[in-house]
């Protein structure tokens, strides 16, 4: 049989290796506790950036259908007014030409709170493919390049253009 001083020495070790065990097995109860609080951040995390994605998507949806309900009410004014010339029945040309002005001025009021500007080239300026269409090339006493006139105003919101003014340009 073995020394009691083996057989202490083997006990000493076992006792350590039972301790290590033991601090091995709270190490990993305390892994594992950790392990589902962060999978129940995540899964919070998860939920909160889920909801976050859907109200910006329902943001973005309502934006589209309703963006433009502002631009209409205020059409609506203009509208008024056109039926109202139309009601009358003997209008002078001068009222006519009056009332289409006051008209035209309270639809360009629509435009300019609505940011919408014309693009209305002077001409002799520079032709710019970014805000003009070029309908044709005339000979002309100006220099190539140059508008030589402007067949319709072209509109722009903000930076964007809706429609380029169409001009003629010298050849």
């Amino acid at each position: 049989m073995g020394e009691p001083a083996d057989v202490n020495e083997e006990l000493a070790g076992l006792y350590a290796e039972i301790e290590q065990l033991k601090s091995n097995a709270q190490q990993l109860q305390a892994l594992q506790s950790k392990n589902a609080e962060l999978a129940d951040q995540y899964l919070r995390a998860k939920a909160d950036a889920d909801n976050a994605r859907r109200r910006a998507e329902d943001d973005v949806a309502k934006a589209r259908k309703f963006g433009i309900e502002s631009f209409a009410q205020d059409l609506l004014a203009v509208a008024d007014s056109l039926d109202a010339a139309l009601a009358i029945e003997a209008a002078s040309a001068e009222q006519l030409l009056e009332g289409t002005r006051a008209t035209q001025q309270q639809l360009l009021s629509v435009f300019e709170r609505h940011k919408l500007s014309p693009i209305a080239p002077e001409l002799g300026s520079k032709f710019d493919p970014n805000l003009h269409q070029a309908i044709s090339a005339v000979p002309a006493e100006q220099d190539s390049g140059t508008i030589v006139s402007l067949l319709q105003k072209g509109y722009a919101i903000g930076e964007r253009i809706l429609r380029p003014a169409l001009v003629t340009v010298a050849a």
